[in-house]
Formats: C-alpha cells, sequence, structure tokens
C-alpha cells in the first residue's frame, strides 16, 4: 500500500463507498457534487430513507454484498467507520494498494470552514452539543456533524457553515491522515472497544492523540490534564498547537481550572478571563464540569463575549440517551443513561446522583474491568437489575457490593423490577456499561424502550 500520509488523493474517478449509513450518503453525494463517478457498497440493507436518496440522487448502490472485482478497480475507497479495519474487504482493499479513507477526512478537503474536533471516550456528546449550543447563541454561523447530526460531507456539498463542530470517534481518526484540526479537543481515554485495538491500550490512545495531526501553530490542543492515559500520551505525542489544559485537580496559569470557592475560571492568551461557578451550571456532576470547561475554552478561543457562555452554560439541556431525566413517579427519579456503553461512562453517571440508586446494566461485554465502579455500588447502589442475555459476570463483580442483583427478562421487566424495588427519594438509572446489540438495534432503541416502560408504571 503505497505511504498514503505522503499521498494527494484523486480529486475525479472512480469512488467506491463503504458503508450506505449517514456518513456513506453523505460522501456519495458530495462524492457526485465533486464529479466521481460514484458507488455505494452495503453487505447490509440499506435503510428505505437512504435508498430513496440514492435513487433520487442517481448514485449507483448495492446492497446485501459487496461486489469485489468492481470496489477493486476504484481510485479512491470512503469507508463507514464501523468497518473494522481487519474486515478481509478492507484488507484485501489496503493490500492492493487502494486509499482508504473517512468521511471526515473526505470530506474536510473540500472546505475552508474552521473546525472544532472533539473525541474522547466519555463526554463527547456533550461536550460537542453544548459547544454547538454555545457558538450558535453567539451568533455563529455553525454546522454540526461528525458522529452527531447530519453527515459532515452532506453539509459540506449542500450548506456553507463557517465553522463545524465535530464529534470525532477513534474510529473515524483511524482514517484520517491529511485532516487538520484548528482546535482538537481531547477529553479523557479509558479503555473501550479494545476488540478494535488488538486488545491493547496503547493502540487504543495512538487512535485518540491521531487528533492533533497535523496542527500548526495558530491551532490550539484542549486536553485533559487529570485523565491519566491522556498524559500518558502526552509524553509520546506532540502538536506544534498551543496546549490549553483543564483540570479540577489543580491550578494552570493557561487553559481551565477551579478556584478555592468552586469557580471555573477560564484563560485563553489574548483573551479575557472568564469566570462561572459550577453551581451555576445547568449540566451538574464533576464530569460536567469538566465538559463545560472543554466547551468554555472552545468558546474562548472563538472570542465569545463571557456573559453568552454564562447564559450558554446555565440554559444547555442535555442530550437524549445521556443522563436524561424521564418522570418523577412516586418520588423516585428515573434517568436514561442508555449512551453509558462501557464502564466510565457508568462511573460518572454514578458520581452524578445521590444514594439510593437501583441500577439497570448490562449487555453485550465488550471485556469490562468492573473494578473501578466497585466502590460507587457499595455507597451509592442499593440493588442491581441486569438486562441483556449473559448477565454472568455483573454477579460475579458485584455480588459481595450490593444487597440485591437480579435479572429481567426484558426492558419492561427490568423497570418494573425496578419501581418495586425503589422508594421515595431514590434514582433508577439505567446506564448499562455495555452494548445494547443482544436485546436491541442500538443505544437509541434501547434507551427508548426504557422511557416507554418508564411512563407505564
Amino acid at each position: 500500500m503505497p505511504n498514503i500520509e505522503n499521498t494527494y488523493y484523486p480529486q475525479s474517478g472512480f469512488l467506491v463507498v463503504l458503508g450506505a449509513g449517514e456518513s456513506g450518503i453523505g460522501a456519495a453525494i458530495l462524492g457526485k457534487e465533486k464529479g466521481f463517478d460514484v458507488f455505494v457498497s452495503d453487505k447490509g440493507v440499506i435503510a428505505t430513507s437512504f435508498e430513496e436518496t440514492l435513487v433520487y440522487e442517481s448514485i449507483a448502490f448495492e446492497q446485501g454484498q459487496h461486489s469485489v472485482d468492481k470496489i477493486l478497480r476504484a481510485d479512491l475507497i470512503v469507508k463507514s467507520p464501523g468497518i473494522p479495519e481487519h474486515a478481509p474487504l478492507i484488507t484485501q482493499l489496503k493490500a492492493s494498494g487502494v486509499l482508504v479513507i473517512s468521511e471526515i477526512e473526505f470530506a474536510a478537503q473540500y472546505t475552508d470552514a474552521t473546525l472544532y474536533c472533539i473525541t474522547g471516550s466519555n463526554g463527547k456528546s456533550t461536550t460537542t452539543m453544548l459547544t454547538y449550543h454555545m457558538l450558535q447563541k453567539g451568533g455563529v454561523n455553525i454546522g454540526l456533524a461528525g458522529n452527531i447530526g447530519k453527515s459532515f460531507a452532506l453539509q459540506v456539498a449542500r450548506e456553507n457553515f463557517d465553522v463545524y463542530v465535530l464529534e470525532i470517534s477513534s474510529f473515524m481518526l483511524d482514517d484520517m491522515y491529511h485532516f487538520r484540526a484548528d482546535v482538537a479537543v481531547l477529553l479523557n481515554v479509558t479503555p473501550d472497544h479494545l476488540d478494535r485495538y488488538d486488545h491493547k491500550i496503547e493502540n487504543y490512545i495512538a487512535s485518540k492523540f491521531r487528533i492533533i495531526r497535523n496542527q500548526r501553530e495558530s491551532d490550539y490542543f484542549i486536553y485533559c490534564a487529570d485523565d491519566e492515559l491522556t498524559v500518558q500520551g502526552l509524553a509520546e505525542y506532540k502538536t506544534d498547537a498551543t496546549y490549553l489544559p483543564f483540570t479540577q485537580l489543580g491550578d494552570v496559569q493557561v487553559g481551565a481550572h477551579l478556584d478555592g470557592s468552586n469557580n471555573i475560571i477560564i484563560n485563553v492568551p489574548n483573551k479575557d478571563t472568564f469566570t462561572m461557578n459550577i453551581e451555576e451550571l445547568s449540566l451538574q456532576g464533576k464530569h460536567n464540569v469538566y465538559n463545560n470547561m472543554a466547551s468554555g475554552l472552545i468558546a474562548k478561543v472563538q472570542e465569545l463575549r463571557n456573559q453568552t457562555m454564562k447564559e450558554s452554560m446555565e440554559s444547555y439541556v442535555n442530550i437524549p440517551h445521556r443522563l436524561e431525566h424521564v418522570a418523577c413517579i412516586g418520588g423516585v427519579n428515573y434517568i436514561n443513561d442508555s449512551k453509558g456503553t462501557n464502564v466510565n461512562s457508568v462511573w460518572y453517571a454514578l458520581e452524578s446522583f445521590s444514594p439510593d440508586i437501583v441500577l439497570i446494566m448490562g449487555g453485550v461485554d465488550k471485556g469490562n474491568d468492573y473494578e473501578m465502579l466497585r466502590d460507587l455500588v457499595k455507597t451509592k447502589v442499593k440493588a442491581i437489575v441486569c438486562i441483556g442475555k449473559d448477565s454472568t459476570r455483573i454477579h460475579e463483580s458485584f455480588e459481595d457490593d450490593t444487597d440485591v442483583i437480579v435479572n429481567a427478562s426484558s426492558m419492561k421487566d427490568a423497570v418494573e423490577i425496578s419501581s418495586y424495588l425503589a422508594k421515595k427519594g431514590d434514582t433508577v438509572l439505567l446506564s448499562p456499561a455495555c452494548a445494547s446489540f443482544d436485546w436491541f438495534k442500538n443505544f437509541e432503541e434501547r434507551g427508548d424502550k426504557f422511557k416507554e416502560a418508564v411512563m407505564s408504571l
């Protein structure tokens, strides 16, 4: 395979898009607009709405198979982030010398917009949406894309934004080479998706630090100075950008920190200082202080007014499925954190609420190490209700730490059991620590089923 870092991508010819989801359809439309002969290939069934779009746009496609001989003739491949690097087709393509890149990489070469790029194991969606909310409130002509919102490529093809805030996963970063973030944000690095990284944390760290590739002196790198694996990566991966750390454990002259009165202090070179007490934030909890610090640093780089920042941080309402308050029934609060698909997310969720918590968790275990949850489970969780096909590891991990661990046969059953176990003043928290694919299509469906079950109590 040619050295892709030193290769300029073809600007015409045969473009193959692998995967006909949101990002794939966007890439296909942008490719068509730029004069490529486009072919979309999806091994699964293409959603009806996306199939209709391809027909309307007169873009050739196939579903239920990959026509390998045809795909191998591509001048350029844009790959869905959901397709692993070690998939046989991808291995074959790269061995044949075909260039394989991500939709974000493909689209970025066709826009001069400022790119604010946010990655991390946890908090990406909240920080991205909070940043979008804040900059929009500040009058910035901004697009929202990446892992959230409409496809970046589609917006580059059909919109005209001055700035984009992009939520970027490690899977996207793995296929990005020339891409440059004007502002790169790394919230944290915790063990997640290690099956995609040969079960080596150093490979996952390397993937996350691709966010700073190609940065220049005029750019910014925002990162959490309290995160152990991020600090580990800093020793190896460098950037010419201005470093803007954020911390709750110390003081920094440049970046963001807490003072002795629990005020967030944000200082960016040549910008005025921002101060706000954490009790005024609409999103509470230690993890959300970090998220607000990261978004606030971006806002300062963008030179938003302090009053606009403060109003935004006071008014922001969290995204669905991330610590989403569903209802208070009989004095019991029901919280939907279906997006909490790893152990670290559950730690943040448990940290956000007072005892007593009835925790609904389980699903497709990704090799979770539950040890980090043990102290919080002991002090805050009165019962665990397990969902999913196999809850053996949850039982083994927590049988000595909480009085009650029971299995549910469905989400409706889980909610009914939880409502029986919970008393006035308690919290029923869906925070699974696992993927959803055994019982549900995705975490959204899991969260929606939880909300339906709560509302039918």
